[in-house]
């Protein structure tokens, strides 16, 4: 029996998501399905080339963003805490700065450009204490840890052990289901894993101390991003938005850091400090307190956007090609060693990325996505990541890696 639906017909249109159903279910090769829909159909190769291109470009802006801010940012902590240059003592203490400044900059958003920044709901106290709470407390420990740890180690050692996220946020995320076990992405996780291990077996400079300050901010880096990526697709609890993300988490990120800070750094002992001597030298830091926090919010926009499109995983890839490129800055601008088997490992990471980007373009190429009449794709409450993930019969969508990657006896669920 065909089912044919016209504009004109009493009874009820179907649903984007029936309409998905229908597509990826027993009506996939009803053409009558398809052209009494408007047009919707699935997307051919060559339209699919073309939504994946396009949207490649749009995350590639803002992982260039992202990138920027995020480079710019490290080199200013170092020169900032560095004992030869700036020599603030007190990481800790601007990272509780930069909280208060990203908050005041949201809420300055939020109050001008209510229709794009502000959404229409707010998160119950229940859910924030809940959810919101320990991602900020997460994310504000994960930042702490990095800071603190410049104080002892080199900037090329921190991007190197950084750089071990990546695997802290493939774990999270199979714990928080927001990616599915397969072997295939495993030996691609252990490919980017073995580079990280010869960035760091050379380093002349090792300090135990900050070698788990870094780990620590790994870990709770893979957590904190995981955690968000939930948030950022919460539209109830009023996250869906980066901007309104950033103005509910950083308060709670400043308040953890301060207790942090407070009960490590002295704060009677700071502000009696040379910093903070006379209206001028005073101001003069004030500045340097505050000027990086309006670099950090773009850092952390740009973030959230990244995490909102594409997902954790591709966040922490770029996060890697991020590394790799401070590594280069660091050894330039603040004379840092990079030996040849550092070299090596950079080589082998990035062989990793790129073997993962490929199998992410390929797997968008051969999944089935629906368009509308005017080429469009169907997005169901606007859940843009999915968008190339495999369907099922029931039309419900599935992470990419959750495609048969090797063998069906290689495929490991959660």
């Amino acid at each position: 029996m065909e089912r044919i639906f016209h504009a004109n017909d009493s009874v009820q249109q179907p649903s984007a998501e029936q309409l998905l159903n229908g597509l990826n279910g027993p009506y996939e090769h009803d053409r009558s399905f398809h052209a009494g829909n408007g047009g919707f159909h699935l997307a051919s190769v060559a339209e699919k080339k073309r939504i994946w291109w396009r949207n490649a470009i749009i995350n590639t802006l803002f992982i260039v963003s992202w990138f920027f801010f995020a480079t710019l940012l490290s080199v200013y902590n170092k020169w900032m805490f560095a004992p030869k240059h700036l020599g603030f003592p007190a990481p800790l203490f601007v990272t509780t700065i930069h909280m208060f400044v990203q908050f005041i900059l949201a809420a300055v958003l939020r109050l001008l450009w209510p229709k794009t920044f502000r959404p229409p709901h707010n998160p119950a106290r229940q859910d924030y204490a809940k959810k919101a709470v320990p991602t900020a407390v997460a994310t504000g420990l994960d930042i702490g840890l990095s800071n603190l740890s410049l104080k002892t180690i080199t900037l090329s050692f921190y991007t190197m052990c950084k750089s071990s996220s990546l695997i802290f946020v493939l774990l999270f995320a199979f714990l928080f289901r927001l990616e599915i076990f397969s072997w295939r992405l495993i030996a691609v996780i252990f490919l980017i894993f073995s580079g990280v291990l010869l960035m760091v077996a050379t380093e002349a400079h090792f300090a135990l101390k900050g070698f788990l300050m870094v780990l620590s901010a790994s870990a709770l880096g893979g957590l904190r991003w995981s955690l968000t990526q939930m948030l950022l697709k919460s539209k109830k609890m009023g996250f869906d938005n980066p901007a309104a993300t950033v103005y509910w988490l950083a308060p709670i990120m400043g308040i953890t850091l301060a207790i942090i800070s407070v009960s490590i750094e002295s704060w009677p002992s700071l502000f009696r400090s040379a910093f903070f001597q006379g209206m001028l030298q005073t101001s003069r830091t004030l500045f340097f307190l505050t000027a990086p926090g309006v670099i950090a919010f773009c850092m952390v926009l740009s973030e959230f956007y990244i995490i909102q499109r594409a997902g954790v995983v591709p966040m922490s890839i770029a996060g890697i090609a991020k590394e790799v490129s401070t590594i280069v800055i660091s050894s330039w601008f603040f004379g840092d060693q990079i030996t040849l088997l550092n070299g090596v490992g950079v080589a082998i990471t990035v062989c990793g990325i790129v073997l993962f980007t490929h199998h992410k373009y390929r797997k968008s190429i051969d999944s089935k996505v629906p368009l509308d009449g005017h080429g469009n794709p169907i997005i169901v409450d606007g859940d843009e990541e999915n968008l190339f993930a495999p369907r099922g019969n029931d039309g419900s969508t599935q992470p990419e890696e959750a495609i048969l990657l090797t063998s069906q006896g290689d495929e490991v669920g959660l």
